[in-house]
């Protein structure tokens, strides 16, 4: 049996997916300070969504409604998430 570059990609995004809802699981049971639990939950939130896109577009049937759906909300979930972890950075260093 031999891997291509698709089966690969697909086994990295279960990957993915299995820590994007690790990070998620521990905002929401593990980290008590709230602006590290947020930044915990956004980071679960890009890893989760961005390795689901990446198995819809893997995948060879067609695509359903939810599929679309996802196709539409996933990055807006992801660009909404990556905004917000930017705005709950530490201060930079030198000023502003």
């Amino acid at each position: 049996m031999t891997l291509d570059v698709v089966q690969i990609a697909v086994a990295a995004s279960w990957v993915a997916t299995a820590i994007g809802f690790g990070l998620w699981l521990w905002s929401w049971f593990g980290e008590k300070d709230a602006i590290r639990k947020l930044r915990f939950l956004d980071c679960g939130v890009v890893l989760l969504f961005s390795s689901i896109l990446l198995r819809i577009v893997a995948q060879e049937k067609s695509m359903g409604v939810v599929d679309w759906a996802m196709v539409f909300l996933g990055p807006l979930f992801i660009a909404a998430a990556l905004w917000r972890l930017a705005r709950t950075a530490g201060p930079r260093p030198g000023g502003r």
